[in-house]
This record gives structure tokens, C-alpha cells and sequence, in this order.
């Protein structure tokens, strides 16, 4: 799983930012996964998620409420939950050892924050992706905390131009940075957008214009 490896961001910022994968694998233990699914959806509900979502139906901010993404849930799907803490992480991942439902769980974040709290939750990661970082017309980038929030949705659906846009209405008051930030969560479709760091991000660019 690699779509959510490109995050950019300061070591503070992506302190603040982990997200938790649940997926069946093909052809061997999809059939039936809805339950499980949906188990570890309300897992991810118990521990307060900033963002959630599955890969085929949406996030909480596209469907408009956690209970609808449930609802949505089916076989051979991938629920999502994004967290902003290690103390978090870790009750989250204890908890899905203690159930033990069969299906593999992905955790994404700084490599070192994740593998010692994979530990504290009595669990050893089975392998591990990097990101190796941006290559080529790096130039053609924009600003770096416009990226920073552009890269929080992995498959590429928050533009730079909405944020941009949005920056400009936080700067002239016609909405907070917190609606703004829910505004830039809605075109993640599976829910790995980080409304937290999005809206301190939005405020530093709008203080910037």
C-alpha cells in the first residue's frame, strides 16, 4: 500500500498524522469480510478518527457522516482511519490484536513513530515501503505547504488551485479554516485526508497571502 507514503511534511506535522488500513486479500479471504470490515470500522469509531472511509463508497466528509460509511461497507473492501497521535495508535492497534479478525492492517507514518508503537501494542510490522520522494520537473511544484495538504489525498483529487482558492476565503472571512479544511477532505474519496493538518496549513497560507 503506497498511496499514502508521498505525505510532505515537517517531522512535527507528521507526528500528528497515522493512518490504519484494513483490507481482505483476494481470492483468499474476502468472501464474508463485510463483518469483519465493519468490526474494525467501529474500532476505528471507538478511538475518535479525524477522517474515515473505505476505498469504493468514500470518506465521513463525501457521505456526510461516519454511520453511512458503515452502511457502505461490503466484501473485499478497504476501511481507512486517520489518528493524530502514538497514544492513539497504539489503543487503536491493540485493540484490532485483541480482536484478531484475520484480515491484514496496514499503519502509515513516520517509519520509527510506527514500529515502536506496532511494539508497544505487542505486535512486530511484517515489512515496511518508503517513499524515495518527489523525482523529476520538481520545479512545476507548488508552494510547499500547498503540497503538504495536496499530497494528504493519495490518489491526487485535492487540487492545488481549490487550495489556493480556499486559502483566499480564510483569508477574507467568508468561512474558517476549519470549514475550509472539511471542504479540501470531500474529493479524498477513500478518507486518508487529514482535516487537522489541513486546517493549520490553510491558516498559514492565508496568513501568507
Amino acid at each position: 500500500m503506497t498511496h499514502t507514503l508521498h505525505r510532505e511534511g515537517s517531522v512535527e506535522a507528521l507526528s500528528k498524522d497515522y493512518i490504519v488500513f484494513a483490507i481482505a486479500s483476494k481470492g483468499v479471504n474476502t468472501e464474508g469480510s463485510k463483518e469483519k470490515l465493519q468490526k474494525i470500522f467501529n474500532i476505528f469509531q471507538r478511538h475518535h478518527p479525524l477522517n474515515t472511509g473505505t476505498a469504493k463508497a468514500g470518506s465521513m466528509f463525501s457521505l456526510g457522516s461516519t454511520a453511512a460509511v458503515y452502511d457502505a461497507i461490503v466484501d473485499n473492501e478497504v476501511v481507512h482511519g486517520v489518528f493524530d497521535s502514538q497514544a492513539t495508535l497504539v489503543e487503536v492497534l491493540r485493540e484490532l490484536k485483541q480482536e484478531d479478525l484475520g484480515l491484514s492492517i496496514v499503519v502509515s507514518g513516520l517509519s520509527d513513530h510506527v514500529c515502536k508503537c506496532a511494539r508497544e501494542a505487542g505486535l512486530e510490522p511484517h515489512s515496511s515501503a518508503q517513499s524515495l520522494g518527489i523525482w523529476g520537473k520538481t520545479d512545476l511544484l507548488p508552494e510547499p505547504k500547498v503540497l503538504e495538504i495536496a499530497t494528504m489525498c493519495g490518489h491526487g483529487l485535492t487540487s492545488f488551485t481549490l487550495i489556493r482558492e480556499l486559502a483566499k476565503s480564510v483569508k477574507d472571512g467568508s468561512m474558517t479554516a476549519e470549514e475550509a479544511a472539511r471542504r479540501l477532505a470531500e474529493p479524498c474519496v477513500c478518507g486518508v485526508f487529514n482535516p487537522q493538518r489541513a486546517a493549520v496549513l490553510i491558516q498559514e497560507i492565508a496568513a501568507d497571502l
